[in-house]
C-alpha cells in the first residue's frame, strides 16, 4: 500500500462532475491501511502553461481513455484539508462535464490507475448516501451542500 500525502504547497487543480441517473462520478479516497474513506470527483493538477479545461479533458482521458466535454465556466472551491496527518491546500476548479456517447454504457464501476501507478476505482453515488455517519464522505468538504443546491 503506498502512503499519499498533500504537497506542502497550494496545488491548482481541474475536477470534472459527470451524472448518471442524479448520480455523480466519483474516485475511492483511501486512507493508509487501504480502507475507503470517501469518494471525490475524477481529475487533477493543472500543469504549468495549461487552460483549467484542457486539464479536465486531459485527466479525463489519461485516467478513463476517453475525451470528455467540460460545460459552461467552472465552479471554484477553496479546500485547506488533512490527510492522515498532513496539511493540505487546494483550489478547485469543478466542471460539468458529459462523456462521448456510449462511453461506459451499462458499467457501474470504472477501475483505472493514476500517473503515479495507484490502482483507483470510481462509481457513481448518489449525493444523499455521502457524509452520514458510517458512510464515506464526499471530498472536499463542502462539495455536497455546493452541489445540492445546483
Amino acid at each position: 500500500m503506498s502512503t499519499w500525502r498533500p504537497a506542502p504547497r497550494i496545488r491548482l487543480k481541474a475536477l470534472g462532475l459527470h451524472w448518471r441517473g442524479g448520480r455523480l462520478l466519483a474516485a475511492e479516497v483511501r486512507d493508509d491501511s487501504g480502507r475507503v474513506k470517501g469518494v471525490r470527483p475524477l481529475g487533477g493538477t493543472v500543469e504549468f502553461g495549461e487552460t483549467l479545461e484542457a486539464a479536465v479533458i486531459r485527466e479525463f482521458h489519461e485516467e478513463l481513455g476517453i475525451v470528455v466535454t467540460a460545460h459552461g465556466p467552472p465552479v471554484f472551491m477553496e479546500n485547506i484539508y488533512s490527510h492522515e496527518g498532513s496539511l493540505g491546500h487546494e483550489i478547485l476548479a469543478l466542471f460539468e462535464v458529459t462523456f462521448p456517447p456510449e462511453a461506459f454504457a451499462g458499467v457501474t464501476r470504472i477501475d483505472f490507475t493514476e500517473d503515479s501507478g495507484v490502482a483507483c476505482a470510481a462509481e457513481w453515488v448518489a449525493l444523499e448516501a455521502l457524509d452520514l455517519p458510517g458512510q464515506p464522505k464526499l471530498y472536499p468538504d463542502g462539495l455536497k451542500a455546493l452541489l445540492t443546491r445546483r
